[in-house]
């Protein structure tokens, strides 16, 4: 892990620019569930919802997608079909506490054997990934998931190039910043600010600089704490 995002004040902290982000620059996309392909209801009602029979039927297919790359290890589709449903599981039943609206240790199990499955799928089709199902992996990288922003990073940029827009270069932006590649961020940002809305291009400038500059206090102030707390002599 780059550094700690673990401590609640930070998590927070990031977890608060991301949602003003998301609203802000049209997070309607992932928020809301437009475009997630998850079938109605984004990370706001896809997690903790639908009630047992969904969760039987989310199981069900998942168990038969499971089958599916067992018989054939080398189907990109059917690694891709997996990834999905054992996401769309990891937001099912006590996978997901809908109070605190946050994963249990199942629901991060879960997210792990998604991961698993995406990363397979890419091996298999690299040159022409979902972005839809590149854009829930995001998700599944999350802060409030796997806290790997570097995986979260990458498969925002296969959501980028699909679908570019103010919108998704302010979370490749974000996430970039995260995983300490400054250089990629700096590009999302402009690129960012360039596809906004005249009227908003101020303000989206405003926030993502913003971004990097709370994410940079958070890096140095965990090198600092790592620096006191590592032994001399």
């Amino acid at each position: 892990m780059l550094f700690d995002l673990q401590g609640r004040g930070r998590r927070n902290v990031v977890k608060v620019i991301y949602v003003f982000l998301a609203i802000l620059l049209g997070g309607g996309l992932v928020l809301f569930g437009v475009g997630t392909g998850t079938g109605g209801g984004g990370l706001l009602n896809v997690f903790g919802g639908g009630g047992t029979s969904t969760k039987v039927q989310v199981s069900a297919a998942e168990k038969k997608a499971d089958r599916a790359v067992q018989l054939n290890p080398r189907d990109a589709t059917a690694w891709a079909t997996l990834a999905r449903l054992r996401y769309q599981a990891a937001g099912q039943g006590d996978n997901y506490n809908a109070a605190d609206a946050a994963f249990t240790a199942k629901g991060r199990t879960e997210l792990a054997s998604a991961a698993s499955a995406w990363q397979r799928y890419l091996a298999l089709n690299p040159k022409n990934p979902d972005a839809t199902l590149a854009r829930l992996m995001s998700q599944a990288y999350s802060q409030d998931g796997l806290n790997q922003p570097a995986n979260a990073t990458a498969a925002l940029q296969i959501v980028t190039q699909d679908q570019p827009s103010s919108s998704s270069f302010g979370q490749l932006a974000q996430y970039a910043y995260l995983a300490g590649q400054d250089r990629l961020g700096d590009l999302a940002a402009a690129r960012s600010v360039e596809l906004a809305p005249k009227e908003q291009k101020a303000t989206v400038k405003s926030t993502l600089a913003n971004t990097r500059r709370q994410i940079e206090t958070q890096r140095a102030q965990a090198a600092t704490g790592a620096a006191t707390t590592t032994p001399t002599g």
